[in-house]
């Protein structure tokens, strides 16, 4: 956490600090922002999200979201709204209560990304949901892991490009 008002990334009693501040987010898509997403379902098929920031200012931007095919072309309907800073960064305010903390490094297609690392557990009994965020990229998760009745889901960051 690199903000230097570390209540900044402190949203409310029984929350975890979280990665970044909205402020930190801003500063690192307020130029426009694409990111390529790429989610492993657990039956092995594989699925490309992007996620495109534009008309951005110092309250927020706006998201446009669209599934790629495997040739990179979008694939299906284009889906757009208005996201504030603060709401992205109050993704990441994980409970106190049900959250690990820690740090791990992981290579991943962007590099080798050194993260800050939140296991969280809806219940005391189930699978945790793993969010790793690159101290070096604020924003979303460069990964996340989610248990599903079918097995795991993993979605990993594979590349991100500021416009």
């Amino acid at each position: 956490m690199s903000d230097a008002d570390p209540d900044a990334h402190l949203l409310g009693p029984g929350l975890l600090p979280t990665p970044f501040t909205a402020d930190e987010i801003r500063r690192a898509t307020g130029g426009g922002k694409t990111i390529r997403i790429e989610v492993e379902n657990p039956d092995g098929t594989r699925t490309i999200r992007v996620n495109k920031f534009r008309e951005t200012d110092a309250e927020g931007a706006t998201l446009d979201r669209w599934t790629a095919g495997p040739t990179g072309i979008v694939d299906g309907e284009i889906t757009s709204s208005r996201v504030a800073w603060t709401d992205l960064q109050r993704h990441a305010a994980f409970p106190s209560d049900r959250t690990v903390l820690s740090t791990e490094a992981l290579d991943l297609p962007i590099g080798r990304v050194d993260c800050l690392r939140y296991d969280v557990r809806e219940t005391p009994d189930a699978e945790p949901a793993t969010f790793w965020f690159s101290v070096a990229h604020p924003g979303m998760p460069v990964r996340f892991e989610t248990a599903l009745d079918d097995g795991i889901q993993r979605t990993t960051v594979i590349a991100i490009e500021w416009g």
